[in-house]
């Protein structure tokens, strides 16, 4: 896992100084993809392109997920799950809160994982049973925390429809926690969680690419990721906390129906 952790590590590294180097302004050319509110640029290409090409040359046989190109098909149970800008809409607009996002799952089970945050200088790796880190400094979310104490991340889909529900989920959430924060990027929710700079994180509608790297540094921290009814972490909801937070949000938002399209 240390192998696979260093190059991940260096690969996000490049191509997160790459796309510092290249920064955006909004007359950057954008393309939409699933709605008009959900963004590509040039730079998104530009930085799986160079992911792709770092990890085909040191691993040949390796299949590849990513987030604007697909799976690449290989040989063997690894695949590197990639995200390479997580809060392009952030990016495109010159806020700090966008990551280059890498994981590598063997035989489908996240083993290692790294999200580099370039403009904050910041880079959250971890290694499944080996804990998760930024820089030095070993990560612990937080815990004892009560819902009404709670400060709790989420994040906004882009159809018209999962925002109208996901507005009514929020405002029901907000009189029953301490506050709520709405960064951009699932994958900073997540670091930012196993950081102790949030208390909990909740969304529908994240892909592999956004938690793959991420939710690893969530769970090795101590926290609990999932989805809802005892079901897995999906498209379907995302749900993260230390124990005991968990199961009180998870209560809350259970009464909220916040899976449903209307």
């Amino acid at each position: 896992m240390s192998d696979f952790l260093r190059l991940a590590e260096d690969i996000a590294r490049e191509a997160g100084d790459m796309l510092l180097a290249k920064r955006p302004t909004m007359s950057e050319e954008v393309a939409t993809k699933s709605s008009p509110t959900d963004v590509v640029t040039a730079l998104d290409t530009a930085s799986e392109r160079l992911i792709r090409e770092r990890i085909e040359a040191a691993r040949p046989g390796d299949r590849i997920l990513g987030e604007e190109g697909g799976e690449a098909p290989g040989e063997g149970d690894v695949r590197w799950v990639v995200d390479p800008i997580d809060g392009t809409v952030n990016f495109l607009y010159g806020l700090p809160d966008w990551a280059v996002s890498i994981a590598v799952e063997v035989g489908g089970r996240v083993v290692a994982g790294v999200v580099n945050v370039p403009a904050r200088g910041e880079v959250f790796t971890a290694a499944l049973g080996e804990g998760a880190w930024l820089g030095g400094t070993r990560l612990r979310c937080n815990t004892g925390v009560p819902l009404a104490q709670a400060l709790v991340a989420t994040g906004f889909g882009y159809a018209q429809a999962s925002r109208a529900v996901q507005g009514r989920v929020v405002a029901e959430v907000l009189p029953r926690v301490r506050d709520i924060r709405r960064g951009g990027s699932c994958a900073i929710d997540l670091c930012s969680l196993a950081a102790g700079r949030v208390d909990a994180y909740y969304e529908r509608g994240i892909n592999p690419w956004d938690y793959g790297a991420a939710g690893l540094v969530a769970t090795e921290s101590g926290a609990r990721l999932a989805g809802l009814r005892g079901r897995p972490v999906s498209r379907d909801f995302a749900l993260c906390a230390a124990p005991g937070l968990f199961e009180e949000l998870h209560d809350l938002l259970v009464t909220l129906d916040p899976e449903r399209d209307a």
